[in-house]
């Protein structure tokens, strides 16, 4: 299953792909830097901020800069990743910036109730801004 997540909401988009890959269902996610994250921008940077700076350099946690590697850190989140079914799942997961070449001119599925689109002022900040945001300080 290839998944779009150009405006989609990413905390929905993980659950989805979550459920989906610990029932052995293999899925590749197109466009993660493009996945949103809703809420008050300037808390949203706040929150990642902080958590990039917890624990000492050597030592972590250590939260990925990269926004394909940020996605599917989020999505393992909503994994039993300490387990053998969450890191089989895991590994079912691809995720990638843009749209490679295997996968152009296929057809993407999408999440329904995910898209961003569909909701009026709503405040959302994108996987890239995050990451960009991130690397920077």
């Amino acid at each position: 299953m290839i998944i779009n997540a150009k405006n989609l909401i990413a905390g929905r988009l993980g659950a989805y792909v979550a459920k989906h890959t610990l029932l052995g269902e293999t899925i590749s996610i197109v466009n993660a830097e493009l996945a949103v994250i809703t809420g008050n921008r300037k808390n949203i940077f706040l929150k990642y901020k902080r958590q990039s700076q917890r624990g000492e350099p050597t030592h972590g946690p250590f939260l990925p800069k990269m926004t394909d590697r940020f996605l599917k850190r989020l999505i393992r989140g909503m994994l039993p990743y300490k387990q053998w079914k969450g890191r089989e799942a895991l590994r079912r997961i691809k995720c990638y910036n843009g749209v490679p070449l295997e996968f152009q001119g296929k057809e993407y599925e999408t999440v329904q109730g995910a898209d961003i689109t569909k909701m009026q002022k709503l405040k959302y900040v994108t996987i890239q801004e995050i990451c960009n945001h991130l690397k920077h300080r």
